[in-house]
């Protein structure tokens, strides 16, 4: 099982959930899936009140039937229970968990927290639940299409061609947070 968490493969996603406060100071879980493969966020949504059948609905959003990856490496957090890993088996999806105390196995998820935490929730004001998933929401659309990975020789996970003719400008992604730069 070792070998799991050596490398990203073909068919793995990693799991877990961001701890965000909202303007009124409530925790909120921010819950994720990334592919492995590609380096994409697959999944983001924003509940206040976090259950084991909360999780076990959107994985059953984020994987389509035809899109289930064969492996799922999460942590040990309690918020994982029964009716996740019932769901799971039944869409087919092999579930990993993580060493406990051991957060460098799923290294490409905790990756992923600190750069949702560094990059957006510690710069943004969430006024709500609605406003803090259209936040996450609008990040994961740049983390996608926008944001250079130099682990993807500086591309976006969704490849975009390169423009070499016209003026490079620049729009404002996320209230000016971050920028998405074209060439008109």
């Amino acid at each position: 099982m070792a070998h799991l968490f050596a490398e990203p493969r073909a068919g793995h996603c990693r799991h877990g959930p961001v701890r965000c406060p909202d303007y009124w100071l409530r925790p909120a879980l921010c819950l994720y899936h990334r592919s492995a493969r590609s380096q994409r966020v697959v999944w983001v949504n924003v509940t206040a009140n976090p259950s084991a059948e909360w999780i076990s609905r959107q994985i059953t959003q984020a994987f389509p039937w035809d899109e289930t990856p064969r492996y799922l490496i999460r942590d040990r957090d309690r918020i994982y229970g029964a009716a996740v890993t019932g769901r799971l088996r039944a869409m087919g999806i092999r579930d990993k968990l993580i060493a406990p105390g051991s957060p460098w196995q799923n290294g490409f998820a905790e990756r992923l927290i600190g750069s949702i935490r560094r990059e957006c929730t510690d710069c943004v004001v969430a006024l709500g639940e609605g406003h803090l998933r259209w936040v996450l929401q609008s990040y994961a659309r740049y983390y996608n299409e926008s944001r250079t990975h130099r682990s993807l020789n500086k591309d976006a996970p969704i490849h975009r061609a390169v423009e070499s003719l016209g003026a490079i400008i620049s729009r404002p992604v996320l209230g000016g947070l971050h920028h998405q730069y074209c060439r008109i």
